[in-house]
């Protein structure tokens, strides 16, 4: 086969593994999602993917569904394999002692456990390994993994439902902006991410559940900032059926009394230090990365928006607009940020939105991408894939 027709065929299965990877989306933390295929004389002889933290991890599965035909072939793999013991045995012990004789890896595993040392560990052994095939689209898949081995925070995505002036309604529990079709929409992304985080302003003025309901999937943690500990045990999310899913944070300078209120719901309460009046938020997504929580859908409304964005914590958008002008119905999506740079509002001192992707829901268009701040270099690996 010319180099170009290996190449080709490298891409092409490469392109199974990350299909395989991403079934596992919203179920792999503090995991990266893994996908691998065994490939011999031209044939798939095996195939699996890491379904969930604790379980077989994808080399593993591949490699028994090939069974005795795995001496003499490739191992297709998203990620670069495990060398150390965790949950789970090595990975390069398997992949050596099935016989495997190529490796085809999409890119390096940034864990430092591992970075490296698994393709070494393989090639010492007489395997062939190559890397970097669709590397890109491997590091996009898995880029709050990548995130929080690089930074150690979650990588944070802001969802916000706007009217085409660029407003949010002011009314109560029940008022949706968007249709039925972009709601089905948002708890598709809400069994996409680790968490679902509001402010307790949202939770006062809305009284949602944040919970999956118009489609199939997993419940993400729920996380509400609450600085001084208003919230009070009626709502809903303080419920009998749903404090057990619940996390508040709320700032040190929250009296023990509130503290104690809302712990008796049965609700988990951390408390972090506080920063120009609020829960620290920088200190809040370091405490989630460290629970093993990789990614944060902010559903929230403008003033948690603006916090986020103002300390440069938001990676990705979705903004819903909907086809109604709201003028003094509604209220800004994103006041004031606070962003340097020349007076005049030029646009090129302003956050901006790269990678853009639209999409229709109904009547209701979604416009979403990556974000990029004025001077600095986001650790960025794409458009939300799959999602």
């Amino acid at each position: 086969m010319t180099p170009q027709g290996l190449a080709d065929q490298d891409a092409l299965f490469m392109r199974q593994a990350l299909r395989l990877a991403a079934r596992a989306y919203g179920f792999t933390s503090p995991n990266p999602m893994v996908g691998a295929v065994i490939v011999k004389d031209g044939r798939v002889i095996g195939r699996g993917y890491h379904a969930a933290a604790g379980q077989p991890h994808a080399e593993v599965l591949a490699l028994r569904g090939a069974g005795d035909s795995a001496p003499g072939a490739t191992l297709y793999v998203t990620l670069e394999p495990c060398c150390h013991c965790g949950r789970t045995p090595p990975c390069t012990d398997a992949i050596i002692a099935s016989g495997i004789s190529r490796v085809v890896v999409a890119i390096e595993d940034p864990n430092p456990n591992v970075l490296g040392k698994g393709i070494e560990t393989l090639r010492k052994a007489g395997v062939v390994v190559e890397v970097g095939c669709l590397a890109e689209e491997a590091a996009r898949l898995n880029r709050a993994f990548f995130k929080s081995m690089l930074t150690g925070l979650p990588w944070v995505a802001l969802k916000l439902a706007v009217s085409l002036d660029g407003r949010i309604p002011t009314g109560g529990p029940g008022q949706y902006l968007t249709g039925p079709e972009a709601l089905r929409r948002v708890h598709k992304l809400r069994s996409r991410f680790d968490v679902v985080m509001v402010g307790s302003g949202t939770v006062l003025a809305d009284d949602p559940r944040l919970t999956v309901r118009r489609v199939q999937g997993r419940d993400p943690l729920r996380v509400v900032l609450d600085t001084h500990g208003v919230l009070t045990p009626n709502c809903l999310l303080l419920g009998p059926e749903m404090a057990s899913g619940t996390r508040i944070y709320v700032g040190e300078t929250c009296s023990p009394d509130r503290r104690r209120s809302i712990e008796a719901t049965g609700a988990t309460v951390y408390s972090l230090p506080e920063r120009e009046g609020h829960v620290d938020l920088r200190a809040c997504l370091s405490h989630l990365t460290e629970c093993g929580f990789l990614s944060v859908l902010l559903e929230g409304g403008p003033t948690l928006a603006a916090s986020f964005l103002s300390e440069q914590l938001v990676d990705s958008v979705y903004l819903h607009y909907a086809p109604v002008l709201l003028g003094a119905g509604g209220v800004p999506a994103a006041p004031c940020l606070p962003i340097d740079g020349p007076p005049g509002g030029w646009p090129g001192n302003g956050i901006r939105v790269s990678r853009i992707q639209t999409r229709r829901f109904g009547q209701d268009l979604e416009y979403r991408g990556c974000v990029e701040y004025p001077g600095r270099v986001a650790v960025n690996h794409g458009a939300e894939r799959g999602a």
